[in-house]
């Protein structure tokens, strides 16, 4: 081995040394409930499939159909010849669900999030972001040229400080809910100081969208905010809606201004046809079905309430997504590994994707949970966390 691979070695076992190291489970069965992993059948409770539509046979159904009719490839970019029926489509239905002048497909979130900011700034201009946001928008703003400033996470005065005396122009970046402490973003706040200061306002709703509001239409139904406010709106397909992929939603002039300058769209193959056809079915099924919305409630609720009583640090959350603050991340590891050998997959979520010292398990729940999983995992974590503390 060269001496520069010896470096990434000692590398990976600093990285084992701290509790940090990251490995890969084999799932052999369909995204559900139950998944089976290593032969053994196992209750999920870490996947972002809110609303049970990964698996749901009239959304196989139509990625089937729409494999027979367009094949399984897109061949190209939207472009050039990779922009079907099927897309288009899908585009015009996610412009009607958000209330929006047009949607526009990109091949994945963490795509849609560089390739929008990169696209509307530059050197000279200046992008505000939460200091939680996910990866794909710290990255954007990074990549984009313009001066990158932080503000403090849901702190709106903050964000009004740091964009004080700045020139050029200006984007005001944030998670709709955040992903891995399920809070939700202070909107009516962020709209307020974004107005003040000329800027437009993005966010990212992947975590809310189908999810949170009487419709699913996400963070920006549950404020009452539309496309004034929020000019630019991320959303994911391979959330709530089951699928895979994303978009960005807004006004005719942002939407050809992303299609002519947006790189993640412009050098990169589409989706398949296939999954567009396959995520028109699951976004009919999300609108119409709100049971899987109140279901969702109920449980994060019942859990919440049950992780109370257990003395646990359940941080607060609103959404599917219901955290439970360790602290040391070996610890969260070995609670991970403990509720795994008990048939409850709970991801243990640690540095760099959440701060130093807030270790956490993160716990999501999906409408087809029942509370009797709910309760099975509350008493699996009582006699686990006992031994652990």
């Amino acid at each position: 081995m060269t001496p520069s691979f010896l470096q990434l070695a000692a590398g990976l076992d600093d990285i084992a040394q701290q509790g940090l190291y990251r490995s890969r489970r084999v799932i052999e069965s369909p995204q559900c409930i139950n998944l089976k992993v290593d032969g053994r059948t196992i209750v999920n409770f870490c996947s972002n499939d809110y609303l049970g539509l990964a698996n749901h046979p009239d959304v196989v159904s139509a990625f089937k159909a729409g494999a027979d009719q367009y094949g399984v490839g897109s061949g190209s970019a939207h472009l050039i010849c990779g922009h079907s029926a099927a897309h288009h489509a899908l585009e015009e239905e996610l412009a009607e669900f958000t209330g929006r002048d047009r949607a526009l497909l990109f091949s994945t979130g963490y795509m849609a999030n560089i390739g929008v900011i990169s696209a509307l700034l530059g050197r000279g201009d200046a992008v505000f972001e939460d200091r939680l946001n996910h990866a794909s928008l710290l990255d954007g703003g990074l990549l984009s040229g313009a001066r990158f400033k932080r503000f403090a996470h849901a702190d709106a005065a903050d964000l009004g400080v740091n964009m004080e005396k700045t020139l050029g122009r200006k984007l005001v970046v944030t998670d709709g809910v955040f992903s891995m402490d399920g809070d939700f973003a202070p909107l009516d706040e962020l709209v307020v100081v974004a107005k003040e200061h000329n800027a437009w306002l993005m966010v990212d709703d992947a975590h809310g969208l189908g999810v949170i509001g009487e419709r699913g239409g996400g963070i920006l139904e549950h404020y009452g905010l539309g496309q004034q406010e929020v000019p630019v709106l991320m959303g994911t397909l391979g959330k709530g809606l089951g699928t895979f992929g994303a978009f960005v939603a807004g006004s005719e002039l942002l939407i050809e201004t992303l299609i002519q300058k947006a790189r993640t769209y412009i050098y990169t193959t589409a989706m398949p046809a296939a999954v567009a056809e396959a995520t028109r079915a699951s976004l009919k099924i999300a609108i119409a079905e709100s049971w899987r919305r109140d279901r969702l409630k109920n449980l994060s609720e019942r859990f919440s309430v049950g992780a109370g009583q257990l003395g646990l640090q359940v941080m607060p959350s609103l959404s599917a997504i219901q955290p439970i603050l360790i602290g040391d991340s070996q610890n969260a590891v070995d609670i991970s590994n403990a509720l795994l050998n008990a048939g409850f997959l709970v991801s243990a979520i640690r540095p760099p994707t959440v701060p130093q010292g807030s270790a956490r398990l993160r716990v999501t729940f999906s409408a087809l949970h029942e509370e009797q999983h709910v309760d099975r995992l509350l008493d699996a974590l009582a006699k686990i966390t006992v031994g652990c503390k």
